[in-house]
């Protein structure tokens, strides 16, 4: 039985011969595929880039609006009992009004709780936008800290956002307890909504991407999928239910079906050859679950070559690296 995981990283099988096996299968009729190694559409990547500029202008909106109100809202106060008698502070030498009392005005406590729901929808906004430019143009698992920040932002800027302010609200001397029991309850509220929702909890990457790229092309001997609008995924034959729902069907690469928002292969992929008459690899299990674990995050797992059976119609095999003379064979010296 094959196995499905090694310690080798996942990668895409063969890419420089895959390219030759795809354009051998397109034949005459059709443009050459696209080589194996997954890259973002220009389209997706220019619709990424917009995102994050839009997502990186409201976070930027919505820490200067916390900077207001450190600097400024919380300063605010005003005096109750002014009519009193002056007298000496015998501490500092000045004079003070005995009676007057600092409290902090009631209109800037409502400010402030308005403050907090516009610094928490800018957030929230900016998020929303960063996770779909992401989904568009993702970053390589392998590049750790790359991988964590880009995809976790969204969550860093939340806490950048919230809790300087928040501590502030807990050390402001005018408020009453009250005042600060409500505002605090307020910004953690949504701060804690705006850390949850600007976590990534799946995120995708360049590796997953190229792993479903590379299956299609070895399943199919193309990089041609179809979807439809709606759901997240796309499939390998247009004959199945799962996409006859009345809604116009697409055909396109899988950099172009992750453009259009489907993000993974259907591991579903045997059934669905099965229904197109299409030759189905005896390894197929073995398959989807290195699908399933690339997608996990388990990067030292080796995507399987189909194996199919004797007879089968199946696409050109494509060679192994070091079989197919892209890879220079070691020399040794006497």
């Amino acid at each position: 039985m094959p196995e499905n995981s090694s310690h080798k990283p996942a990668r895409a099988a063969a890419s420089k011969p895959a390219s030759t096996a795809s354009k051998a299968a397109a034949g005459a009729d059709g443009p050459a595929d696209p080589p194996a190694g997954w890259t973002p559409t220009p389209e997706a990547k220019a619709t990424a880039t917009r995102f994050r500029w839009i997502a990186a202008v409201l976070w930027a909106v919505a820490i200067a609006a916390e900077a207001v109100g450190i600097f400024w809202l919380l300063r605010q106060r005003q005096y109750v009992g002014e009519d009193g008698k002056l007298v000496r502070n015998p501490d500092t030498g000045l004079l003070e009004q005995q009676g007057a009392t600092a409290t902090f005005p009631q209109w800037a406590f409502i400010t402030l709780i308005a403050l907090f729901v516009v610094i928490a929808a800018l957030s929230i906004t900016g998020s929303f936008l960063w996770k779909k430019a992401n989904r568009l143009d993702p970053a390589r698992r392998s590049d750790t800290v790359r991988f964590f920040v880009q995809n976790q932002l969204g969550a860093i800027i939340a806490i950048i956002a919230f809790v300087p302010l928040i501590i502030m609200v807990f050390l402001n001397k005018d408020m009453s307890k009250g005042q600060k029991t409500t505002a605090g309850i307020v910004g953690i509220v949504l701060a804690a909504l705006a850390v949850v929702l600007g976590i990534d909890f799946k995120p995708s990457s360049v590796e997953q991407y190229t792993a479903d790229q590379s299956t299609v092309i070895q399943l199919l001997g193309q990089d041609k999928v179809v979807w439809v609008d709606g759901g997240t995924v796309y499939h390998v034959c247009e004959q199945v239910s799962a996409i006859q729902t009345g809604s116009d069907k697409r055909t396109g690469t899988t950099a172009q079906a992750v453009e259009a928002g489907k993000t993974r292969l259907t591991l579903e992929f045997a059934s669905e050859l099965r229904k197109c008459g299409l030759a189905v690899p005896e390894n197929s299990p073995a398959i989807a679950d290195a699908l399933r674990a690339i997608r996990d995050g388990k990067t030292d797992t080796t995507l399987p070559a189909p194996v199919w059976a004797d007879g089968a119609n199946a696409p050109a095999p494509i060679p192994d690296a070091s079989s197919s003379g892209t890879e220079p064979a070691p020399t040794s010296t006497p």
